[in-house]
């Protein structure tokens, strides 16, 4: 190859490189690197391997970034800039500064730790929000999740990213390693603050709230001195979590919220409108959501676990537009007021073998029971509550907007694990609970077809419409009625109605 063409190529290549190395100190690596291979390769070929290690790294996105990664390079715009902090090294090294900034783009956040006289430039005023950052350095699984020790970092003008500063996120566009996050919803259900050892012997303290917005629902764990929050939040208050960071846990994303963020009460209409799984359609094994109305609930009952713990269980059917399914709510969930009629979200809730091979829902500590209410301002749209799950719109049956309404409850926390978070249910099974109760399900004492009402002259039945549509039930409270009816009738009303029984139905004359 002539001279001149291959001084060209390689000139070529280094104007393809996005690095900071001058075009002299190129050319230099390139005959050392033809040195070092003992004529196996030209210039060029020298020049593209120098290439190659120089874009090493390099990341398309911030979601790309993984803790263990050597060394990364990427772009993204700063969205809030920290206080710098000093802390003493360890041995001589004297005192260390350092200054951290949360930085995005289109695919997620990174906090970035810049340390020494790169944190002191900083808190100079040499770098602005909304400046691009391309930056190099070393990401690490921080305090405060996906963090970058920044070995260089320098603006760049050119490049553009679309991402305001400070503007909020939304549930469902929360992804892992996110710090920074600002997130409005409303709180679903609060837990009680839990204490825990840490490895030092120093005790921790954790605490956990259910959020939920438009998009969706997230668990919310609160450390420490922010643990403490958790008794000021009611249920149905709109809140801001500020500056949480995202972790996973057992496949879940979780919001974070550590001595640098906060959870701030707001003074606006927050809509919670969760997706929810049709109860006809779901599978053992799955973990779901489901919505509908209660047609019974059992008594409460209580358990030997096997570490001689006392345990307690309730099982109450819900229905839906689809089907209905046994739903049994462990631990403190056990303790709701929940009554025929009410109508409830269950979310992550597990489908298990239930008594006679039936399918069960399973809530236990991972998850949430809301009681709804029509009065309140969020939405559900459950498959049969308030039409196809998903809706934009929730509504009832009797085209009411349906509602979350005030609502308590503690999950059933075992052990702390490694983040002090809650274990499992203290190694008691649901077949284990319903073992030696007499086979009773959550219709006990009460058949799905009139309760045992002997079917002879004219029957009077007073009870709650727990559903409407073709039959209508009502249920006292002790058993249920299937009423055929052209009367107009909604979910929740109470109502008596009088007829003859046909068929384990009552084919009323009059409802009033």
């Amino acid at each position: 190859m002539p001279h001149s063409r291959l001084m060209g190529a390689i000139e070529d290549i280094y104007a393809d490189l996005d690095t900071d190395v001058s075009e002299a100190a190129f050319r230099e690596a390139v005959e050392e690197k033809v040195e070092q291979m003992g004529g196996l390769a030209d210039e060029e070929t020298a020049a593209m391997l120098i290439a190659h290690e120089l874009n090493e790294g390099e990341v398309e996105t911030v979601a790309d970034i993984e803790p263990g990664m050597e060394e990364v390079k990427f772009l993204a715009k700063v969205v809030s800039i920290g206080e710098l902090r000093t802390f003493e090294r360890d041995g001589e090294d004297g005192e260390g500064r350092v200054l951290n900034v949360d930085a995005a783009d289109e695919t997620g956040t990174v906090r970035l730790a810049f340390w020494d006289g790169q944190a002191e430039s900083i808190a100079d005023g040499q770098l602005e929000v909304g400046q691009v950052l391309r930056v190099a350095g070393r990401p690490k699984d921080g305090y405060s999740g996906l963090e970058v020790s920044v070995d260089k970092a320098e603006p760049d003008a050119d490049a553009e990213i679309d991402v305001q500063p400070g503007e909020g996120a939304t549930v469902d566009a929360l992804t892992m390693g996110q710090s920074g996050v600002s997130v409005r919803g409303l709180v679903l259900e609060t837990e009680s603050v839990r204490t825990f050892d840490r490895d030092d012997g120093s005790e921790g303290r954790v605490a956990n709230f259910l959020l939920g917005d438009e998009t969706g629902r997230v668990r919310v764990t609160l450390w420490d001195e922010r643990a403490d929050r958790v008794d000021e939040l009611e249920p149905g208050t709109p809140v801001e979590v500020v500056d949480g960071y995202v972790r996973e846990r057992e496949g879940d994303l979780e919001l974070h919220v550590g001595e640098e963020g906060a959870v701030d009460e707001i003074d606006e209409n927050v809509d919670f409108i969760p997706e929810t799984d049709p109860i006809d359609g779901v599978e053992i094994d799955e973990m779901v959501d489901l919505a509908g109305v209660v047609r019974s609930a059992d008594p409460k009952r209580t358990f030997d676990r096997d570490d001689g713990s006392e345990g307690q269980v309730r099982n109450v059917r819900i229905q839906d537009a689809t089907s209905d399914i046994r739903v049994a709510l462990w631990g403190e969930k056990a303790d709701k007021e929940i009554a025929p009629g009410d109508e409830v979200f269950v979310a992550d809730a597990e489908i298990q073998d239930g008594w006679q091979d039936d399918l069960e829902a399973s809530a236990g500590w991972r998850s949430t029971v809301v009681m709804l209410d029509e009065n309140t301002g969020a939405g559900v749209a459950a498959p049969g509550v308030g039409g196809a799950g998903g809706s934009e719109a929730a509504t009832g049956a009797d085209g009411q907007d349906t509602g979350l309404g005030a609502f308590t409850g503690e999950s059933d926390d075992g052990g702390a694990t490694d983040d002090g978070e809650a274990g499992d249910d203290g190694g008691a099974s649901e077949s284990t609970a319903d073992s030696g109760e007499g086979g009773s399900t959550a219709n006990s004492g009460a058949s799905d077809g009139g309760g045992g009402v002997a079917a002879t002259g004219v029957v009077e039945f007073t009870g709650t419409v727990v559903q409407t549509g073709e039959p209508v039930i009502v249920d006292d409270g002790e058993e249920t009625m299937q009423v055929e009816t052209d009367a107009t009738l909604t979910l929740g009303q109470e109502v008596t109605v009088r007829g003859q029984v046909r068929d384990d139905r009552l084919d009323a004359d009059d409802v009033f």
